[in-house]
Formats: structure tokens, sequence, C-alpha cells
């Protein structure tokens, strides 16, 4: 069995996830604001790698069942409906849209993954449930990789701390002595003996939660860290994520 974090897309290629199971991460704030989205009724998020390019996908959808989301350096986009807030993801403003995000970290790590299959979209908020479903592909392909967003092209504690514990979580009876790691396979599961299983500290303890903090999005950071609190799974596929895909089924 073989785990493989990736800290940033940097460097990854198609080649390297191609066909194989891929959970990507972007705690603060990217795929915790998808999930809650899709939690509470959103039909789909379709990830956009820049604001022009949001724009355009937008304009080729139904009119009146699209909202344009996104950030860049924390703030909401000028002229978009909705910032990265997972607070902002209430039912009643995503109920029965289609929403076109672009973020940037997030989005971008989601594309990046695009070769994989399946894509699990994962986060602290549906923890469990991407274990469960993450289980049985490794147990039938051998292998899993995780793919964090990073910052701004750089190594992210939030997300590194996440992709050692969903690591973590998927070791085989044994533990590791029964699994290949890469390098930034070892440096995860080493922050995990920091900060155990307290996602709040140790997602706090980020520079990115600092300055959502300073932003006056102290509230996105507590949010991002309620464990659990969806029992659900978001597949990216066919270029949106959704939650219609059972994931267990590879795509032909």
């Amino acid at each position: 069995m073989r785990i493989n974090i990736f800290f940033t897309p940097l460097g990854l290629t198609s080649a390297d996830i191609a066909g194989k199971p891929v959970i990507v991460i972007d705690i603060l704030r990217a795929t915790t604001t998808i999930i809650t989205a899709l939690a509470n009724g959103a039909k789909a998020v379709i990830p956009a790698a820049a604001p022009d390019e949001a724009a355009r996908i937008a304009q080729n959808l139904e009119r009146g069942g699209v909202l344009l989301a996104g950030e860049r350096r924390f703030e909401p986009i000028d002229g978009f409906d909705l910032g990265n807030s997972p607070r902002e993801m209430t039912a009643a403003a995503v109920t029965g849209k289609t929403i076109v995000m672009s973020t940037t970290n997030g989005t971008l790590a989601i594309q990046a993954a695009e070769a994989g299959n399946p894509v699990l979209v994962g986060a602290a908020i549906n923890f469990s449930a991407v274990v469960e479903r993450a289980t049985p592909l490794v147990e039938a392909q051998g292998e899993i990789s995780i793919l964090c967003a990073g910052r701004e092209r750089g190594f992210a504690l939030e997300d590194a701390y996440a992709a050692g514990r969903f690591a973590q979580a998927l070791l085989p009876p044994g533990g590791r002595r029964k699994v290949e790691l890469n390098d930034a396979g070892v440096a995860a599961l080493e922050l995990i003996k920091r900060y155990g299983d307290r996602w709040k500290r140790a997602v706090s303890a980020s520079a990115a939660a600092r300055d959502l903090g300073k932003k006056g999005y102290r509230d996105d950071v507590v949010a991002a860290t309620e464990v659990d609190r969806y029992d659900l799974v978001a597949v990216y596929d066919e270029r949106q994520v959704t939650l219609g895909r059972d994931a267990e089924t590879p795509r032909r």
C-alpha cells in the first residue's frame, strides 16, 4: 500500500494520479466552503482558475440558477454574489443553485487533481465520511494521493495537518510498517505527533488562520474545525463537484 501526500499542486502531474483515488484538501477555506454549500442544497460547485474564467462559465449557465463565489487575498471578488466563507453558504442562499467558484488556492488544487479517479473533496467537516469512502478504494487499488492546496504555491500547516490525519486514518492494520510513504507523507504524520487529534489547535496555529482572524473571519476558522459536521462526500467529476456520484464506482 502506498500513500502519497503533496503539500501543493506544484510538481504534480496527471501521470502521478491518473486513474487513482485522490483526496483534495483546502481547509481554509475552499473545500470547507464547497462541502457546506452542497450540504445546504447547492446543486453543484464548478471550480474556476480565475475570476474571469468563472464569469465566462457562469454566462453559459441558466440565468437565475447560478451564483458566482470566490476570493482573492481572503476578500470577496468584486461583482461576485458570494465570497469564500462557509458561513455564507446558507440554504437560503444556495439551495438549487450551481455555484461557480474561484479561490486563490483551493479551486486550482481541485482542477489539478482532475486525472484522479475518484477525486474526493475533503475537510475536517466531512472527515469520517471521506475516510469511510476512501478506505475500500485504497484496499482495492493499493494507493491513494492526498493533495493539499497549500498557500500561494507554498506549504500550509492546516492542510498538511489535515493530510496527516487522513493518512493516519487510512493506515492498514500494522500501521506505518505496512505502508510506503513519500517524504511529505512522513512529514505530515510527524505533525500528528505534535498536535494529536486537536484539529482546532493545529488549524488555528497556521498563518492562514491568523490572517483570517485579522481580516475579521475568525468564525470561518472555527467553522473549518467542526469535525464531522456533515456525513457526506463531495466528488469532483466532469469539471464539477457534486454529491450525485457513487465515488466507489470508477468512471469508465
